[in-house]
């Protein structure tokens, strides 16, 4: 039923509708209306947001500490979006669209940081006595009672999400194809593998995920940087026109050269919006469900510090694999997605190059199942209660045991439709409650003043 040609034409219908122009504004919007709000401070502050990574003081009540909170929510947010993703965005919109990646990451960082302080200052405690928070909370307790529809769709879209979409056969695909294709290993055997791995690390909830994401992420984004920063050295001569390009594409559109079709100002912005959203997930309300775990005090803190993660994501994950696809020029020739980046990692670093790429991808979406598993778990405790926790877990690694066999081509689709309608919701909430973002966000700036004065005292 679903993959009949029909059915197909009018899921892409609907996914087009549901990330056409009009959501693709409000995600902007709301990032620029916080922006001005909050005077800038992406900019101002992004040094202090950086320091509290690894020197939050953790002295509030919470589950796991600022660094596994982060951990968490860039494990599920660093994905095959951010090699895959940016692939297809360049190829699409020129090596302008990295360019509007840049923007909508930059009001993206005050759209995280706002949904990320409201998680913590609305969070609650679940039946089983672990934080729960999210913006399913903040629309109930900051927004009133009547808005609890809203909340409960979200909760519902996030569940679909992490079931039938970004948390499981999207990734587990990734995964059985890159390691088949580059490896030679069976799907079967890998697929066994993931099944495994994410049983054992996920029945033991947020503090086994977040112990695991805390060793993988930074070893993966090391890893990432060291290899493309090597291959941007390696062809350092071009990095002044792949900037140029950058900037041009982004103003005037690029022209068709190779066997690239050329693309529009508007095609450059479209794609550069749409998969730097999709990336770093900003306003999509997924990272707050885990910073509401955070052991903090101050909910400002912690949104400082989930504000990084749209910045490693995007500025500096994300511009590491536009710029590799830019500077060996592999965006104009017929590959696209994955194996355009294969073929940028394999000329250069010939000899390892491939091999790394597969590390990374292997590695940022096993990573995107466990953060995913997380965010549908709330999701799950808060529709029905911590009784559904248990069913929840079982039901999604069985998902993941199926996700190496199915290729529905409309279950990618109906995952960007979930994925995107999760953010209608979120973003109608920060909209409402940005005023309470203001105030916490001035509360806290009095106290690390009262901080400064006493130590000069």
């Amino acid at each position: 039923m679903f993959d009949n040609p029909e059915m197909l034409a009018l899921l892409n219908d609907i996914d087009s509708f549901v990330w056409g122009p009009p959501l693709l504004v409000l995600l902007v919007g709301t990032g620029i209306w916080l922006t001005i709000r909050l005077r800038l401070l992406q900019v101002f502050k992004l040094g202090t947001a950086l320091k509290l990574i690894f020197f939050a003081k953790n002295d509030g009540h919470g589950d796991v500490n600022s660094f596994k909170a982060l951990c968490t929510a860039l494990a599920a947010t660093v994905g095959t979006g951010n090699i895959v993703g940016v692939a297809t965005a360049i190829k699409a919109g020129g090596p302008g669209a990295l360019f509007w990646m840049w923007m909508a990451a930059f009001f993206g960082m005050a759209t995280k940081y706002a949904e990320c302080l409201l998680a913590v200052k609305y969070r609650t405690v679940d039946g089983n006595g672990n934080i729960s928070g999210g913006p399913m909370y903040y629309i109930e307790k900051g927004m009133g009672k009547k808005y609890k529809p809203l909340a409960i769709l979200f909760a519902a879209f996030g569940v679909l999400c992490a079931y039938f979409g970004i948390g499981t056969f999207a990734q587990v695909n990734s995964i059985v194809e890159i390691t088949q294709i580059t490896a030679g290993i069976p799907v079967t055997y890998t697929g066994i593998a993931i099944t495994v791995l994410v049983a054992v690390i996920t029945i033991g909830g947020l503090q086994s995920i977040a112990n695991v994401a805390s060793k993988i992420v930074p070893f993966m984004a090391v890893l990432y940087l060291l290899t493309t920063v090597g291959i941007l050295i390696a062809f350092a001569d071009q990095l002044p026109a792949a900037f140029a390009s950058v900037i041009d594409g982004a103003f005037t559109g690029t022209a068709a050269t190779g066997g690239f079709l050329g693309a529009s100002v508007m095609m450059a912005m479209r794609n550069g919006v749409a998969r730097g959203v999709f990336s770093n997930e900003s306003g999509l309300g997924s990272a707050p469900i885990v910073a509401a775990a955070a052991k903090t005090k101050w909910p400002a803190e912690q949104g400082l510090v989930s504000m990084t993660g749209t910045f490693i994501d995007t500025i500096i994950i994300c511009s590491l694999t536009g710029l590799t696809l830019i500077v060996t020029n592999v965006w104009q020739g017929d590959l696209n997605g994955a194996a355009m980046t294969e073929q940028a990692f394999s000329m250069g670093l010939p000899t390892f190059g491939s091999l790394l790429l597969l590390i990374g991808l292997v590695l940022f979406a096993f990573t995107t199942i466990l953060g995913w598993n997380y965010y549908g778990e709330r999701c799950v405790e808060y529709l029905i209660g911590v009784k559904a926790i248990l069913p929840y877990r079982i039901i999604f690694i069985i998902l993941v045991a199926c996700g190496p066999f199915l290729k529905l081509e409309a279950i990618w689709i109906l995952a960007d439709i979930v994925n995107g309608l999760m953010a209608i919701p979120n973003l109608i909430a920060l909209l409402a409650l940005s005023g309470v973002v203001v105030a916490e966000t001035k509360l806290y700036q009095k106290h690390l003043k009262e901080i400064e004065q006493n130590e000069k005292a």
